[in-house]
C-alpha cells in the first residue's frame, strides 16, 4: 500500500510534498494509518485530536492513545476537548453535526495561528460509498451522488482511492495498533445501518464491486462537471445583472428543456435548496417570495428578481385574506365551509368578522400579550414562553400572527380566544402553518 500512496500523492497531490500539513486523527485505523504513511514518506505533519467527552472513560482513553502515538512517532500533536453535548442542545444540532462544527473551526484556527497549509482527513472509499448510499436513500440531486470531493479548498482526503479493506491489510501487516470507537458497533446510525448490513450484500453480489463503484463515480462527476459547463452558457441567455439585482427572465427561462434543473443549479450558491419551492414560485401570483439566509427570491411579473437581503428585511410580513406566504414561513388562509374537529397545533379557525386585514407576522417583542383560553384577562408572551420552557434560541424561532394590534396566534403553539368562533359566527377562516 505504501508504494501505491506515494504514487497517489505524486499524481494527484504532487503539492503537498512542500506544505505544512495538519491531520486529523482520532486514534481510530483509518487516521493512524494516514498518520503512519506520510511519517514515512518524510511529511510535513502534524496531528490534531478532539475530546469530544462523547463516550466517558473511552474518550480519555483515546486521548492518551494518541498522546503516545505522537511521542513514540516524534510528530507534534495538537488537542482540544469541547463539551459536544451542551454545544449541540445550545445550537438546535445532532451530535454528529455539532462535532462536526466544532472539529473544523478549530483546525482552521490551527492553521491560521501555526502558519500550517492544509488539513488531511482520513475518509476512504468505504466512506465514500457509506456518504453515496446515504444521499441516495433520502433523495438527491447529481450533487449528492459524486461522493466526497479528494479535495474541498483546505480539506484534503489523501486515501479516498483505497477501501477499507487495503488500510486493514496495512495495519495488520505493519503491526500498527489502533483505537476502536465502540459506536461504530451501534446501528443507532444510518451510517453504521449500512456499513453491517448492506455494504456487505452489495460486496458480495460483485467482488470488484468497490472499483465498479469508484468508476460510476468517476463518470458521474463528468456529467456534473459537464451540466456545469452548459449552466454556464444557458445563464448568459436568460438572466440580466443590473445594480446588484439577478433578473431571471420567465419567457426565456420557461422555454428550456429542463429549466427547473438551470434554475436550481444557478441558485443554489445563494442558500435556496428547496427545489419545490424554487419550481413552484415561477407560476405563484406577482410579489410571492421565498427567501435564503442572505437573499430574497421575488417573482416580479415577468421575472424572478435575486437580491441580497439584510436582517433589518426580515422584521415583519404581511398577509392578505384568501392568500398563502412561502417565508419566514408558509403559512396560509383559507375561507372554509365547516371545520375539521381534528386539527393539531399547526391549523387554527377563527372569526373572520374579528379580523382586520392585512394581518401581520413578526417576531415577539416585550410587553406583547395574548389572552389564551382558560384563564381570565390576559397573559403575556414572555411569561408563556417561561412558562413553556422555551430556551431563548427556541423564542428567536417563534412568530406571532396580528390583526392589528392584538395578537391572533402564537404560530404553531397557542391560539387567542378573542378570535374563536362561535354560534353567530357566519364566515370561517382557516389559518394553516404548512
Amino acid at each position: 500500500m505504501l508504494s501505491k500512496f506515494q504514487k497517489q500523492l505524486s499524481e494527484n497531490l504532487p503539492f503537498l510534498k512542500e506544505k505544512k500539513l495538519l491531520l486529523a486523527i482520532s486514534g481510530g485505523i483509518d487516521s493512524v494509518v494516514l498518520a503512519t504513511l506520510l511519517k514515512q514518506l518524510d511529511y510535513d505533519v502534524s496531528l490534531a485530536h478532539c475530546n469530544f467527552r462523547l463516550r466517558w472513560n473511552e474518550s480519555d482513553e483515546d486521548e492518551n492513545f494518541i498522546r503516545n502515538f505522537a511521542s513514540e512517532s516524534g510528530l507534534k500533536l495538537y488537542v482540544t476537548a469541547f463539551d459536544t453535548n451542551s454545544f449541540a442542545k445550545d445550537n438546535k444540532l445532532s451530535i454528529q453535526v455539532a462535532a462536526r462544527q466544532l472539529r473544523y473551526i478549530w483546525f482552521h484556527q490551527l492553521l491560521q495561528e501555526n502558519q500550517l497549509d492544509y488539513i488531511l482527513t482520513a475518509h476512504h472509499l468505504d466512506d465514500n460509498l457509506e456518504t453515496f448510499l446515504i444521499n441516495f436513500t433520502r433523495g438527491t440531486g447529481l450533487e449528492g451522488l459524486t461522493g466526497i470531493p479528494v479535495q474541498n479548498d483546505k480539506i484534503i482526503r489523501p486515501l479516498l482511492h483505497f477501501s477499507r479493506e487495503e488500510i486493514q491489510e496495512f495495519a495488520s501487516e505493519n503491526k500498527i495498533e489502533w483505537r476502536e470507537d465502540s459506536s461504530n458497533s451501534s446501528d443507532k446510525y444510518l451510517r453504521n445501518k449500512l456499513r453491517h448490513d448492506i455494504v456487505p450484500i452489495l460486496k458480495s453480489l460483485n467482488p470488484s464491486f468497490l472499483n465498479s463503484f469508484q468508476a460510476t463515480l468517476n463518470h458521474l462527476q463528468q456529467a456534473k462537471s459537464l451540466a456545469e459547463d452548459a449552466s454556464v452558457l444557458v445563464y448568459k441567455q436568460v438572466v440580466t445583472e443590473k445594480e446588484g439585482q439577478k433578473f431571471f427572465r420567465l419567457f426565456d427561462l420557461k422555454r428550456l428543456p429542463n429549466y427547473e434543473a438551470y434554475l436550481f443549479e444557478w441558485l443554489q450558491p445563494f442558500g435556496f435548496r428547496a427545489w419545490k419551492d424554487i419550481s413552484d414560485l415561477t407560476e405563484a401570483q406577482s410579489g410571492k417570495f421565498i427567501l435564503s439566509e442572505n437573499y430574497r427570491l421575488l417573482k416580479d411579473r415577468d421575472f424572478l428578481v435575486l437580491e441580497e437581503i439584510s436582517i433589518g428585511d426580515l422584521n415583519s410580513y404581511e398577509i392578505e385574506e384568501n392568500s398563502e406566504i412561502y417565508l419566514p414561513i408558509k403559512l396560509k388562509i383559507s375561507t372554509v365551509s365547516e371545520l375539521n374537529r381534528q386539527t393539531d397545533s399547526n391549523t387554527i379557525y377563527v372569526d373572520k368578522e374579528k379580523l382586520k386585514f392585512p394581518l401581520t407576522i413578526r417576531k415577539w417583542q416585550e410587553g406583547d400579550y395574548f389572552c389564551p383560553a382558560g384563564i381570565d384577562g390576559k397573559k403575556k408572551v414572555s411569561k408563556y414562553f417561561k412558562d413553556e420552557k422555551l430556551s431563548l434560541s427556541k423564542k428567536e424561532s417563534v412568530w406571532l400572527l396580528f390583526s392589528e394590534n392584538q395578537l391572533v396566534w402564537i404560530i404553531g403553539k397557542r391560539q387567542d380566544r378573542r378570535f374563536y368562533i362561535e354560534k353567530t359566527t357566519t364566515q370561517v377562516l382557516k389559518i394553516e402553518l404548512l
